[in-house]
């Protein structure tokens, strides 16, 4: 079983939404039951999964080798040890070895080393053609892009938004509230872009929302962690990052970094149009805070 701190951990489930363009009609159907109630799908018998896929027991079991897993029972270990971390809380202390700290290391040392490689691991397993495929979202002018986020993540979604809104015009960040959700879904289609940002312990108002976008129509771009959120169901496009920071509490710093690489990409591939507009809001700024 892949050690959760290895640089090329996958989850299962980012193994299932990996796979999913090269996998067969049968086999895809047993991933999207296995997405459509994660993890607990994956937690009965072989011949359970089945029935929800409607495929035999024998197809379960070889698509779960596919996926890289010796046995059922070991893909089982693997979705209950991820469980585990899926679910963690601050409250319970530290995971082990999570903080990185080494005999006679200071606490900057310990903290510098741990989230570089944090950093350096979700870059490295950031998929290039979500990657690519994020950036073409953002910098497509026909569509909306609206971003939102938890308790937590929403100071990324704002981040992220406050960058689009120097390189492009149609970008909001939004107050996740029922008098706020109820007409934002109104008014959703097929030309808007719900960036959603949601990490354990995911939130179900967030979730929820996600869903009912891609219901009415709208792409979704999911930010999330290596377990994925139960987002990555409907999402078009899946950017994991690392969460294990040098306390009990997650880490938004891989995040950030991840934000920033997809920033990086827009920028670039925008080019003078991106500069020519943040020129003129630069002037206007500067105009603003002038006698």
């Amino acid at each position: 079983m892949q050690d959760p701190q290895d640089s090329g951990f996958v989850s299962v489930a980012g193994r299932v939404r990996d796979g999913l363009t090269r996998a067969s009609a049968s086999e895809r159907r047993i991933a999207r039951a296995l997405l459509a109630s994660y993890p607990s799908a994956g937690l009965d018998t072989a011949s359970s999964l089945g029935t929800q896929a409607n495929v035999s027991t024998a197809t379960v079991v070889r698509y779960v080798a596919s996926l890289g897993y010796a046995s059922f029972r070991e893909f089982q270990d693997a979705l209950r040890a991820e469980l585990a971390l899926r679910s963690f809380s601050p409250l319970t202390g530290q995971p082990e070895d999570a903080s990185g700290s080494r005999a006679g290391e200071d606490l900057r040392t310990s903290a510098g080393r741990l989230l570089g490689r944090q950093v350096e691991n979700s870059l490295d397993a950031l998929p290039e053609d979500e990657l690519q495929a994020a950036v073409t979202l953002l910098t497509d002018p026909r569509l909306r892009i609206t971003s939102f986020g938890g308790r937590f993540s929403y100071v990324l979604a704002h981040y992220l938004d406050l960058h689009l809104r120097l390189l492009r015009p149609g970008t909001r960040t939004l107050d996740v509230q029922p008098s706020v959700t109820a007409p934002f879904l109104a008014d959703l289609g097929r030309r808007d872009v719900c960036v959603v940002f949601d990490v354990r312990r995911y939130q179900r108002d967030i979730v929820e929302l996600a869903r009912q976008s891609k219901r009415r129509g709208a792409t979704v771009v999911l930010f999330t962690d290596p377990w994925l959120s139960p987002v990555a169901e409907v999402a078009d496009v899946v950017l994991p990052s690392r969460v294990e920071g040098a306390s009990p509490f997650d880490s938004l710093v891989p995040a950030t970094a991840v934000v920033e690489t997809v920033l990086a990409g827009v920028l670039e591939r925008l080019g003078p149009q991106a500069t020519a507009r943040m020129e003129a809001i630069d002037l206007t700024f500067q105009g603003a805070t002038t006698d």
